[in-house]
């Protein structure tokens, strides 16, 4: 997957409908921040989102996952064209569809006290990966610039570990200025369906200010979607 590719597919299509950064954001439930990192290759919407852009501009979710509206709307032929060919053609049409069947997504979302958290854990029988593209603060007007800001993924179930950390240190900057680049991408965490059927990821957001730091540990919830 291409961000900037998906990044600037998102912008056409905005364009296209004569929408602002702001129309769009306000249209999707985010800030017009996340519009910007999202048409900037930086961040990419949750699969939520994704579906719901896919519904509203009438384009596939797997061309915009692609970066590229591809358009294979041709009229069938009343011919026959020949029995290989025919062959071949479903022979694709099982394997894209096997695929895709054991392609599966579970959202990661938050309550807003202090911090608004949407990504998403896409996994299959081979592979999986965690995507946390938008964090928000949402628990004042906190103004403070501080001496150093990182946050860090964290599983805990009989011990605390540690997962991965944001792509990120910031420095002398307000926790807002902090989060707008912020995105955690965890690539092979888990295979298995069934382990992530608890809530047991949290965020760790630590901001420091001489000498003294503020830890916020932020739960992270997940949809309960377990297919077999």
């Amino acid at each position: 997957m291409d961000g900037k590719k998906v990044g600037q597919l998102i912008k056409d299509l905005r364009k296209k409908h004569n929408l602002t950064q702001a129309d769009l954001a306000k249209k999707y439930g985010v800030t017009y921040q996340a519009v910007s990192k999202w048409e900037n290759g930086i961040n990419l919407p949750d699969i939520a989102l994704l579906k719901e852009i896919s519904n509203d501009f009438d384009i596939d979710i797997k061309d915009i996952l692609e970066g590229e509206i591809k358009t294979n709307k041709k009229k069938k032929t009343p011919y026959i064209i020949g029995s290989i060919i025919l062959i071949l053609l479903i022979t694709i049409l099982i394997l894209v569809l096997y695929n895709n069947s054991n392609f599966y997504f579970k959202t990661i979302t938050t309550n807003c006290k202090e911090f608004k958290v949407t990504g998403t854990i896409a996994y299959n029988s081979k592979k999986s990966s965690i995507n946390i593209s938008n964090i928000n603060y949402c628990g004042g007007d906190d103004k403070t610039v501080y001496d150093k800001v990182e946050c860090e993924l964290y599983e805990e179930d009989d011990e605390k570990v540690l997962i991965s950390k944001c792509n990120k240190i910031g420095e002398k900057e307000t926790l807002e200025e902090f989060l707008k680049e912020v995105e955690v991408r965890v690539d092979n965490y888990e295979q298995k369906c069934k382990n992530f059927t608890h809530n047991d990821l949290y965020l760790e957001i630590k901001a420091a200010l001489n000498n003294k730091t503020t830890i916020y540990k932020i739960d992270l919830n997940l949809n309960n979607n377990c297919p077999r």
